[in-house]
């Protein structure tokens, strides 16, 4: 039997006399729905029922505008960030030859031709209005709109997020940083946390402890998302300062704004990013890179590819993986570790005769306490 899980309710699949079979049993219990399949099997062996007529896929238009709209709006309602740049990508599409056809029509040979006519554009661009597509087609097969996933690729050549900054390009920039990207920057870089998640940062998820403290970052695009992190110093002493200018509140946005969200967004992120730029040395970035290089040095320090996805909040090690990059020493550590503490290629000795870093009880790291979030 072909039993399988689309969120939360379970399908049915399979090939009757040529035809495709594809349903929901509306169920989520596995064994009630088994047994709605082995029903419909039996009906149609018997001769009680045909195999139901399809309804013809609605054309990308009317789909994109009466389903894939009201429920991009919905489900994101609390980020308008997420619901403008599907929208964005929508209005792309509506525009394009690839509205007027039914969703069993698209392939990705329509969406690259797609691509194609908007070659004027910058492949992030481009990407918004593909990004939209593969998401509303994928939608569309889990609603029962289509039968077959169509795979969409994307348009090569999107601005690379993984520039490592050096200490001096950090200092240059930050001084030429006006407030409050100053402060958001400065607790990019020492936490590699998403930009989207300081922005919206709140101060019941703030705990100042006296001479240090800890983030509670609640939301994500996965439950990996939600994570607790450390402060390093430099991230206490902003936060320390803004509470403090802010008179003490146990309420309310970080970083509050009269932006359409309440509190400072990417728009005036861009702005500010730019002025800092402009008036200092360093060459060109990406604000996502503030994040790409805290967990780049965190990998160089020794952080294994586990405890950085937990860090980072990524749900997959795969992703990960790009920040780890293991030199000969690691890999030597690793060794001795596994041999009970010898070490191999270079006795203690030897290692400090040539200046190496000699791996013992003094050069340990010790993981931080983690204490429970302010109510």
């Amino acid at each position: 039997m072909s039993i399988y899980k689309r969120g939360d309710v379970y399908w049915y699949k399979f090939m009757w006399h040529g035809e495709l079979i594809r349903e929901s049993t509306k169920q989520g219990n596995d064994k009630t729905a088994r047994k709605i399949e082995a029903g419909h099997r039996t009906r149609l062996a018997e001769g009680l029922v045909g195999i139901r007529e399809r309804k013809p896929a609605p054309v990308l238009r009317s789909y994109l505008e009466d389903d894939f709209q009201p429920y991009v709006e919905t489900k994101h309602a609390e980020k308008p960030g997420t619901v403008e740049y599907y929208n964005d990508g929508v209005r792309m599409l509506l525009k394009s030859g690839l509205a007027s056809l039914r969703l069993d029509q698209i392939n990705d040979q329509g969406a690259q031709q797609f691509a194609a006519r908007l070659g004027h554009l910058s492949a992030s661009r481009i990407n918004c209005g593909l990004r939209t597509l593969r998401r509303a087609l994928n939608l569309a097969v889990e609603w029962g709109k289509i039968q077959t996933p169509i795979k969409i690729k994307l348009a090569q050549g999107e601005r690379i997020r993984d520039r490592v900054l050096t200490d001096t390009e950090m200092k240059e920039y930050l001084a030429a940083c006006p407030q409050p990207w100053h402060d958001v920057a400065t607790i990019l870089r020492g936490t590699g946390m998403r930009p989207g998640e300081v922005f919206s940062l709140r101060w019941p998820n703030v705990l100042l402890n006296g001479s240090g403290g800890l983030i509670q970052v609640t939301e994500g695009k996965t439950k990996a998302a939600r994570r607790m992190l450390p402060m390093v110093p430099e991230v206490y002493a902003v936060l320390k300062s803004k509470w403090e200018s802010q008179n003490k509140p146990f309420e309310g946005w970080v970083f509050p704004s009269g932006s359409r969200e309440g509190h400072f967004n990417k728009d005036a992120a861009k702005d500010q990013h730019k002025k800092a730029l402009d008036g200092s040395k360093v060459k060109a970035f990406e604000p996502y890179c503030l994040r790409h290089t805290a967990l780049t040095r965190l990998a160089e320090s020794g952080c294994d590819a586990f405890t950085l996805a937990r860090i980072a909040g990524h749900s997959s090690i795969t992703i990960t993986q790009r920040y780890c990059h293991p030199q000969a020493e690691a890999v030597e550590r690793a060794f001795a570790k596994l041999a009970g503490g010898h070490n191999f290629g270079h006795s203690e000795e030897r290692r400090e005769e040539k200046g190496l870093e000699v791996v013992g009880a003094k050069g340990g790291t010790r993981t931080p306490t983690v204490l429970p979030a302010r109510s």
